[in-house]
């Protein structure tokens, strides 16, 4: 019996190509989106996970008032971490103190590499349940030590035994390798981690003056709790300690920013890593409930089509309903058939849609930066794929199976029976529904990508074209500064040359206890400190709206400072310029400049301070000569730099370039709605373009009546459309304020925004209705062609 079904059901659809060519690539591409989100959501939920102890991983982190508002950091003081480790063994089983992940200089023989790592204490091992290759988790108790990824192993060694062989970091310790780790997956917060060096060694450095300092917030701290411990207890416990700190210090400046420290657990730091004002108010996690959500219902748009088009073709079957009855079929028989050919569809589609995955996945893993493969040998995969065919099958084949199975055969045979105007309102509704998350889908698409442009359009303050930035790892070139600038300047390869302690991309240090005239005793102050050599400001393009910039030939410089708009508008000072400010020293104000988007584009420009270089600051910054090819210019700066440090390896950044990499994960997110919202469009218009042939096929009498009455091929076009239109316009009714809502909110979130203005929704909606108007277009003028002899005739 079953063969029977099968057999039956393959030649009712080869006989009907178009109808299942449709329902097949519909259903398969709304698979495959389901499949794609699916395997992001996976990747997502899964991050950190490969650590064994995730469920008792946290790290250590603070919230500080500041002139009211509640900041949240993850910046903690050094003797916050020997604190824990000393007084509350009992809560924790390991507390392990790390620097930030930066790179570093790698040196084996003549092999220089530039590396991401940390400097951590010798438990981080056991925290992180790091699987050991070579050697054992202990290898960082000697302060000599170092452990390496394998990929890093790999890359200095090739498939020499690294054990105990010696290494230089950053051409100044001496260490020997004591293990090598597996490389940590992709999900992971420690991914970029190639090699972990020992705390001890990084202490010693002048950094060891800081184990008493509270107020310096410049470190990581990350625990692994007792077995026992309650996570909400414990942060309890310590809330107060940097708090008590500052007052057995009598620090008032640290008391006005009333300090509370707090756990966080592992489980959050990717997916709820936002705080406002003290709050964990989410983080990525949004995007993962907006493409689940985006999953969900472009399925649900293929799901539509497949009924649509099942049960608009059923009613075509009915005649043979009525013969199958009469020559002994029985309901449960007929309901069986049907059900079979629909679940054989869902299945191909199935089967489709992994063929597709495995075809997109590479350019989807590309620009959704993650490494996902089909997780083919987890079960769970197969059952949801299995099972939501399955069921996908049976609910699009009830309609035909319960409904036509219950007809009369002698209504039918007699042609008395007719589906009835309200047949076709069930299709209706669910059209609308449809191009309802279409309309939405691209409004949200369009605002997305409105707001990076719009932020990418910002003014900010400086000229990036042309522009490198190379992070130094020694002070060679600091210590050779004038030569270097006089001999790149010669080549006729630079414009200019400066030195900073921060990227014209990024604010790396910040300040507050400063004072100046008028200064409101109850105002707390944070501002961006950046230490420049004279050089900077022509180099960076910068521009000046009061006073002067910086000047070798002017001595008094060193204690002189540029202040940017923010700053001036902060201090409420009306003439800056000749203003004496007083923070490690007495500074006076020189020049001001125009405010200058060095952190986040989507929020104000912080205030900030560039004063006179006194140490070695870090970062070269270079304006290439535009009038020589930039590979030209780099081979110049190069040549000289080895000639200066030849040590370190040339390793520079294209501004421009970095400062791009602050609108990825907004373009990415972008990139991928708009590539699913495309596919949700394509999968609406297969649907519409089915329901067109089939509304075409079912009036054919009536179109060859018309005709002969004399009807036009335009009045006919506009007869067939128009009941499409009218669906698509109740949609935008329903998508247009649906979408305003939700994307209000959503760009309300960046400080820095784009207003939604009423084009976005004008032309979706006009794109809307003419995508509708040439999808069904083909097939309304084609059955308005269609000579009535042969229509008529075939009736």
């Amino acid at each position: 019996m079953f063969k029977n079904y099968i057999k039956i059901a393959w030649r009712n659809l080869t006989r009907n190509r178009a109808h299942t060519f449709i329902n097949i690539t519909g259903l398969s591409v709304g698979m495959a989106v389901a499949m794609l989100i699916g395997l992001w959501i996976w990747d997502e939920l899964s991050y950190d996970r490969y650590f064994k102890n995730y469920d008792r991983l946290v790290q250590v982190m603070q919230h500080q008032t500041f002139n009211g508002s509640v900041g949240t950091q993850s910046d903690i003081p050094m003797p916050l971490g020997y604190k824990l480790r000393d007084d509350y063994q009992n809560d924790f089983k390991y507390v392990v103190l790390s620097t930030w992940t930066y790179a570093h200089i790698i040196a084996f023989g003549d092999k220089k590499l530039t590396q991401q790592g940390n400097y951590m204490q010798a438990e981080a091992p056991d925290v992180f349940s790091l699987k050991m290759i070579k050697g054992t988790r202990s290898g960082l108790k000697d302060p000599s030590s170092i452990i390496l990824s394998a990929s890093l192993a790999k890359a200095l060694f090739g498939d020499t035994d690294p054990m105990f062989k010696a290494l230089k970091i950053d051409n100044k310790w001496n260490v020997k390798v004591t293990g090598v780790y597996e490389d940590l997956p992709h999900n992971n917060s420690l991914a970029e981690v190639a090699f972990i060096a020992p705390w001890d060694l990084y202490m010693t450095t002048h950094v060891k003056t800081n184990i008493t300092q509270w107020g310096n917030n410049s470190w990581q701290l990350f625990a692994q709790l007792s077995p026992n411990a309650d996570i909400n207890k414990v942060s309890a416990r310590i809330k107060d300690l940097k708090l008590n700190a500052f007052i057995a210090e009598g620090n008032k400046l640290g008391l006005s920013f009333k300090p509370t420290v707090f756990l966080h657990p592992i489980s959050k730091w990717h997916l709820y890593s936002e705080f406002k004002n003290g709050i964990n108010t989410g983080g990525a996690i949004q995007f993962v409930w907006m493409f689940g959500i985006i999953g969900v219902f472009v399925l649900l748009l293929a799901c539509i089509n497949f009924m649509n088009l099942s049960t608009a073709r059923s009613e075509k079957r009915a005649k043979e309903v009525g013969i199958r009855k009469t020559v002994g079929s029985l309901r449960g028989q007929l309901i069986g058939q049907f059900l079979v050919e629909s679940v054989l569809i869902s299945a191909f589609a199935f089967l489709f849609s992994i063929v597709l995955v495995q075809l997109i996945l590479p350019w989807f893993n590309q620009v959704a930066n993650k490494t996902m493969q089909v997780l083919w040998a987890n079960p769970m995969f197969w059952i949801l794929g299995i099972g939501f065919s399955l069921i996908t099958g049976l609910i699009a084949g009830s309609y035909p199976a319960f409904y036509l199975s219950s007809f009369k055969p002698v209504k039918v045979l007699k042609g008395t029976f007719k589906a009835g105007r309200m047949a076709a309102l069930p299709r209706k509704v669910l059209v609308v529904l449809q191009f309802t998350v279409s309309v939405a889908l691209i409004i949200g698409t369009i605002i997305v990508f409105r707001q990076v442009q719009f932020t990418k359009n910002r003014p900010i303050g400086y000229d990036r074209t042309g522009l490198i930035q190379i992070e130094m790892k020694t002070d060679a070139i600091h210590q050779h500064f004038t030569a270097v600038r006089n001999d790149l300047l010669q080549s006729g390869a630079i414009v200019e040359m400066a030195e900073s302690d921060s990227p014209l991309t990024g604010v790396y240090s910040n300040n507050s206890g400063l004072t100046w005239r008028d200064k409101d005793p109850n105002l707390q102050d944070d501002f961006g400190t950046i230490a420049v050599s004279p050089e900077f400001g022509k180099t960076a393009g910068w521009k000046l709206t009061d006073g002067r910039d910086f000047s070798r030939d002017i001595l008094t410089d060193s204690s002189g400072i540029v202040l940017n708009e923010a700053a001036v508008k902060f201090m409420n000072f009306k003439h800056p310029v000749g203003e004496t400010i007083k923070w490690y020293k007495t500074f006076k104000v020189i020049g001001v400049v125009k405010d200058m988007v060095m952190s986040s584009p989507y929020e104000p420009v912080k205030p900030t301070i560039f004063y006179m270089v006194p140490y070695a600051p870090g970062i070269v910054d270079i304006r290439l000569n535009t009038g020589k090819s930039a590979s030209e210019a780099l081979r110049k700066i190069e040549a000289v730099f080895k000639q200066y440090d030849p040590a370190s390896p040339f390793d520079y950044k294209f501004t421009d370039d970095q400062y791009a990499q602050k609108f990825a994960n907004e373009e990415r997110i972008g990139k991928l709605a708009g590539f699913f919202t495309l596919l949700a469009i394509f999968i609406s218009c297969m649907g519409l373009f089915g329901m067109a042939s089939f509304m075409a096929e079912q009036r054919t009498k009536e179109i060859g009546v018309r005709k002969v009455l004399g009807a036009s091929v335009f009045g006919l076009w506009r007869l067939l459309s128009i009941d499409f239109v009218v669906l698509v316009v109740v949609s935008l009714i329903i998508a247009i304020p649906t979408a305003y809502y939700f994307m209000q909110g959503w760009i309300k979130d960046y400080k820095y925004h784009a207003e939604l203005s009423w084009w976005i929704f004008g032309a979706t909606a006009l794109g809307a209705i003419m995508i509708t108007l040439l999808t069904v277009s083909y097939q309304s003028i084609k059955a308005a062609l269609m000579n009535p002899v042969k229509s008529l005739r075939s009736e």
